[in-house]
């Protein structure tokens, strides 16, 4: 399923100074060629450079881009593409069959930043897309090229010596106001820049020490500094030796603290927030209650950015700053125990997410692991390349199952969860749970081998350990297997048994909650309306009590389901309408193309065939990221293929694959718009169609009988 075609690029914080020439060449340069890659040294503006030139493109479905920066496993770069192009996708396709699938037929921008570290997967990943999609252009902005067929690059080269010091005014004048350049210190600004060669990142540094120093004193210390550092490391470009003065200078100019924790800070990848920062580098010379004011001034000098997001107030350090402060952290012989401090940090903010998972706070843990993601990544990294280690990576993969299965991600799940799993952690409960979290992962992916496997080996550990908590999972996940492949009579046996055991050991939360779910869901299709709106009146009655929001969307489902076959029309759409607008909150795809598929017959019965045909596109464009449409099951496609009779009836061929067509080219936000009827631009959400018949109509309870298909 795709994005909306308005692109994810960054909105400018400050001014964009200069650089007007190297715009029109890289514009140029990409209206002839496919491929641009603009390179030079760290420091030297490429990012902003290229966001501004791709904000200028004119592709019809928009401008991406993919920051690098954080991904260190070249394994993950496909992932962090598909990610950016916000295509979270469900099933065991690889990420680039998911990418090629994508941009097929699009036309638009990719900004790739940072990928000089990972060069060779990259050059392999561009050289296959632009071979396979015709529409594609690509920006690749590092400090190297490609080095593959059809590349134009772009060098770029510092700031001229007016531009930067309208830069350095700039900068200094945000932090310092009343800040301008004036005959007094004309010269001395001047001086400055040329003596740092130009770089925007040192310009930028030096302007944020105006608070403390003026700029023939930053003038008179830069000297100091230059002789120093200059030719500490003579394998270096003379530019590459200027940025690393420049930042080295910058580093001398802190006070002893400053420095200590410059250097623990670029442990994180990413953003990270005051708490984190307080925990892991604290300690030996810098208390834990100093590193507000210490982190204030590191704000106050450059070294660090404030950023506001969903996840609140966070904070982000250059990647050529940390990389500096990387060095420092291993030459004071500290960089082990910083990362394991570091893994224990966010192993625990991945236990306290889970339980608080059920909870109202549901929305805010989605927001906060996605803010974390790349520092949990680091952390997954570390444990699953580190001696004795191991465990802890499968505890830490098993642990996140609510962000896998509950926020979209079962793609990346299923990458870590697989490599966790093929190392031996030598302890039973870890590699239990995270057992039972792959086949979870792969029973909604409809990898039906992977999910018995990883489900029995579950099982038959359990019983070998004495594990309850896992024998309740393994039997769940089983159960859930057998609902999705039609086996009915099989999950509802197997599901009753996985709550019994719940009940047993005391467990109550999401799972438990969907696992009664699922079981109302078997007995909805076998026809027992009655005892599933009983078992998913109850959930309602728990998620409420406890503020939980994604289990119920389930709930809502089977409910609305109910009311349908009941030929309760308006009240099966309201529930419908209120399960999507759940599922699509938490990104959950599965949840949201199930409603879709509902809600395309319940507007096919109102007597809009069009539009339900539409609906049935955009569900089938979702369906391509999800996995198996409709798990191929009949009961699950039954409302599908009433929904389909029906317009195809009104319609006729031609016009129902037209208006298929139109749907499976929404993007996700669009087709659910569509499906809530709150896209002000569609003109059947402005004038609804009046119903005609009832609900329920050409779906009656016990019409789709097991194995029988509509």
């Amino acid at each position: 399923m795709g994005p909306s075609p308005s692109g994810n690029l960054p909105l400018e914080l400050n001014a964009f100074i200069g650089r007007d020439t190297e715009l029109a060449e890289l514009a140029t340069a990409l209206e002839a060629g496919r491929l641009v890659t603009v390179t030079g040294v760290g420091g030297v503006g490429k990012s902003r450079l290229a966001v501004r030139a791709a904000a200028r493109s004119r592709a019809r479905d928009g401008a991406w881009l993919v920051d690098l920066s954080v991904v260190r496993d070249p394994e993950l770069l496909e992932h962090a593409v598909v990610e950016a192009l916000e295509l979270t996708d469900h099933t065991k396709r690889p990420p680039r069959q998911v990418l090629l699938a994508h941009l097929a037929e699009r036309e638009l921008l990719l900004v790739l930043d940072g990928f000089e570290h990972l060069v060779a997967a990259c050059a392999s990943l561009v050289r296959d897309l632009l071979v396979h999609s015709p529409g594609l252009r690509v920006l690749a902005v590092g400090r190297r090229p490609l080095e593959t067929t059809g590349e134009r690059r772009l060098p770029l080269a510092p700031m001229s010596g007016p531009d930067a010091a309208t830069l350095f005014v700039d900068r200094a004048s945000a932090g310092l106001p009343g800040f301008a350049l004036d005959d007094g210190n004309r010269a001395d600004v001047m001086e400055l820049c040329h003596r740092l060669d130009g770089i925007p990142l040192a310009v930028e540094l030096a302007a944020g020490r105006l608070r403390a120093l003026s700029p023939a004193q930053l003038l008179a210390r830069l000297d100091d500094r230059f002789r120093l550092l200059t030719g500490a490391r003579r394998d270096l470009q003379p530019r590459h030796q200027t940025l690393r003065t420049a930042i080295g200078w910058s580093h001398e100019l802190c006070a002893p603290r400053e420095r200590l924790l410059w250097s623990r800070l670029s442990v994180f990848a990413g953003q990270f927030d005051l708490e984190a920062a307080e925990y892991i580098c604290a300690g030996d010379g810098l208390p834990a209650d100093d590193v507000l004011d210490v982190l204030d001034e590191l704000l106050a000098q450059s070294v660090l950015t404030r950023e506001e997001g969903p996840a609140g107030v966070r904070y982000r350090m250059l990647d050529t700053v940390r990389a500096y402060g990387a060095d420092w952290l291993e030459a004071a012989g500290e960089g082990a125990t910083l990362r394991r401090r570091h893994r224990d940090w966010y192993m625990g903010l991945a236990t306290w997410c889970e339980l608080d998972w059920f909870s109202p706070r549901q929305p805010e843990i989605a927001a906060l692991v996605d803010a974390e993601l790349p520092n949990l990544r680091a952390a997954l990294e570390f444990c699953l390349t580190e001696r004795d280690e191991a465990h802890l990576g499968q505890y830490l993969a098993g642990t996140l199952w609510f962000y896998w299965a509950g926020c979209g991600r079962l793609a990346e799940g299923r990458h870590w969860l697989d490599r966790a799993l093929d190392l031996d952690g030598g302890h039973d409960d870890s590699r239990l749970k995270a057992l039972w979290v792959l086949g979870y992962v792969a029973v909604l992916q409809g990898d039906t081998v992977a999910a018995l496997a990883a489900l029995h080996e579950c099982r038959d550990g359990a019983e070998r350990t004495g594990s309850a908590v896992a024998a309740a999972y393994a039997e769940h996940r089983i159960g859930c297997l057998a609902l999705v492949t039609d086996d009915l009579p099989r999950a509802e046996t197997i599901l009753r048994s996985a709550l019994a055991r719940y009940r047993e050991i005391g467990e109550l939360n999401s799972n438990v909650l969907m696992g009664q779910a699922e079981l109302a869901m078997a007995l909805a299709f076998r026809g027992d309306l009655a005892l599933a709106v009983e078992l998913c009146e109850d959930v309602r009655r728990v998620c409420e009590d406890h503020g939980e929001r994604w289990a119920l969307a389930y709930a809502l489902y089977v409910l609305g389901y109910a009311a349908w076959t009941r030929g309760e029309a308006d009240a099966a759409r309201e529930l419908l309408t209120e399960s999507l607008a759940l599922d699509h909150r938490f990104h959950d795809l599965l949840g949201t193309v199930l409603s879709i598929e509902l809600l395309a017959l319940f507007t096919a019965t109102e007597g809009d065939p069009e539009e339900a045909a539409v609906l049935q596109g955009a569900a089938s464009g979702i369906w391509g990221s999800v996995g198996l449409p409709l798990f191929g099951s009949v009961h699950f496609g039954g409302p599908h293929a009433v929904c389909e009779e029906q317009a195809r009836r009104a319609l006729g061929d031609e016009r129902y694959e037209a208006c298929v067509r139109t749907g499976a080219g929404l993007g996700l936000d669009a087709a659910v718009s569509r499906a809530l009827r709150t896209d002000p631009g569609n003109e059947r959400t402005r004038r609804l169609p009046r119903p005609q018949g009832r609900g329920g109509d050409g779906l009656k309870q016990g019409e789709l009988r097991p194995g029988q298909r509509a």
